[in-house]
């Protein structure tokens, strides 16, 4: 069964700006199989690719260095039960100046209808550049696999053996990697999910196809390797608060931080978001070359747990810089958090605070366990006026909260240990009243006191 998967643009390119003066050709090739009527979303597949196409051309008519060319398979011949034209490939624009509005009205007319003859058409794509003196592009928007008995791996091999100096795009929309993977022998690919996830992943294949400038973000673990990722990053223009740049950090299927397209004419600052966070100023990329952009950021899991609490508690843990007081995160007890390598301070925000020191190491989760609270009930024929403390080993008191004042009763979630309430009715006013009382908490159990 055929899986959806297109290439398609959406991306501004009026602002781009040629790097070097050799000459850029784009060559679109546009599946116009029967499979390609499938529904997706609220249209179907060829719709979609000849909508987002025809937008992508319009707004590649502005880049300097530039020329075009449509090639179409599947939309001669109608498929069968019996027959499918295997044949069915041409070249419907060839490569000229201001040749956008002719591709433009071709994609507009284009109906889906025959077979997937992939290998043929890469085959002929070969003949369709008028020349290996330029930058030669293919960007294959197909919806499945070869569907004819050649190779599009071994066509491929045998471009590059004769020296056909041409680089194809291939984007899968919705596909498992497995699926994807059977197009690597071709060119560079990627995936896109969702439709809202198209803009970004075009606006990197068309940059590639037009820059020979890229860049990679290194962010490296203790042993220098550059293995941490999924955290946001920001590139502003170095000394300003200008953000030329939002990216979220993420390691390719082969296992490289995957390669970035930066604008060489700026210098970045450029902010990493873990916690805390990381900085690198005044970065410079050069043009026309692979840029490797490197930064320390080693880092491990804070985790903090209730130990056998037989029920979930909302409690936040506050953590700090060991030393700093200063609020890095506030995470819930029972979830886990990213932490840069090193000391931390917790606040962990039961009745009363526990405070403990971490120490997050590289790639491990360190785990605070804590008692899992009781509870106080308490109940008094009047109201009363009470401040809860709580017994230290050296047997001195703290004070650990204050009961409503006037209350008659009352529920107070407490860690486990010795207490005393002291109180006095609130209406009786010399302090001789004056009452206390001792009691434990245990965890997961509730103590009553009648006051």
């Amino acid at each position: 069964m055929k899986r959806l998967l297109f290439i398609l643009f959406l991306f501004s390119f009026t602002s781009l700006q040629a790097q070097e003066e050799e000459l850029t050709r784009i060559l679109f090739i546009l599946d116009a199989s029967n499979s390609m009527n499938a529904h997706w979303g609220d249209q179907t597949r060829i719709e979609a690719a000849k909508e987002l196409l025809g937008k992508t051309v319009d707004d590649l008519k502005d880049v300097p260095n530039l020329e075009l060319a449509l090639r179409v398979y599947g939309h001669q011949s109608p498929i069968t039960a019996t027959t499918q034209d295997c044949n069915d490939t041409k070249l419907e624009v060839p490569f000229g100046e201001s040749n956008h509005q002719a591709i433009k009205t071709r994609i507009r007319t284009i109906k889906a209808k025959g077979t997937t003859p992939i290998a043929l058409s890469l085959k002929a794509a070969a003949d369709d550049f008028p020349d290996q003196n330029a930058k030669n592009i293919i960007i294959l928007i197909t919806d499945g696999l070869e569907a004819c008995p050649n190779d599009p791996c071994v066509i491929a091999k045998q471009l590059k053996d004769k020296g056909v100096k041409v680089t194809p795009f291939v984007i899968g929309l919705g596909l498992d990697l497995s699926y994807l993977e059977k197009f690597s022998c071709i060119g560079s690919f990627a995936d896109a999910e969702t439709q809202e996830s198209f803009e970004k992943v075009l606006q990197n294949v068309v940059a590639k196809a037009l820059s020979n400038t890229t860049a990679q973000i290194n962010l490296n673990n203790i042993h220098g390797q550059p293995h941490e990722t999924d955290v946001t990053m920001f590139l502003y223009e170095a000394g300003t608060t200008n953000l030329k740049y939002t990216i979220t950090h993420t390691i390719n299927r082969y296992g490289n931080p995957d390669t970035l397209i930066l604008d060489p004419a700026t210098k970045y600052d450029l902010v990493v978001n873990t916690i805390p966070r990381v900085e690198k100023k005044n970065i410079e990329i050069i043009r026309n070359m692979h840029n490797v952009i490197e930064l320390d950021a080693p880092q491990g899991y804070i985790k903090v747990r209730f130990i056998d609490a037989n029920k979930p508690y909302q409690v936040d843990a506050r953590i700090m810089l060991n030393g700093n007081p200063k609020t890095l995160n506030v995470q819930l007890i029972g979830e886990t958090d990213k932490y840069l390598v090193g000391m931390y301070d917790v606040e962990i925000l039961t009745t009363p605070r526990i405070y403990i020191t971490a120490t997050v190491n590289q790639s491990s989760t360190t785990t605070l366990d804590i008692k899992a609270p009781g509870f106080l009930k308490y109940a008094a024929g009047n109201g009363i006026t009470a401040q809860i403390f709580m017994l230290n080993d050296n047997g001195s008191w703290d004070w650990v909260c204050n009961l409503e004042d006037g209350s008659r009763s009352g529920e107070q979630a407490l860690q486990p240990g010795a207490y005393r309430i002291v109180y006095r009715q609130k209406n009786l006013k010399k302090s001789e009243y004056t009452i206390e009382k001792d009691f434990r908490i245990n965890s997961n159990k509730t103590t009553f006191l009648k006051l």
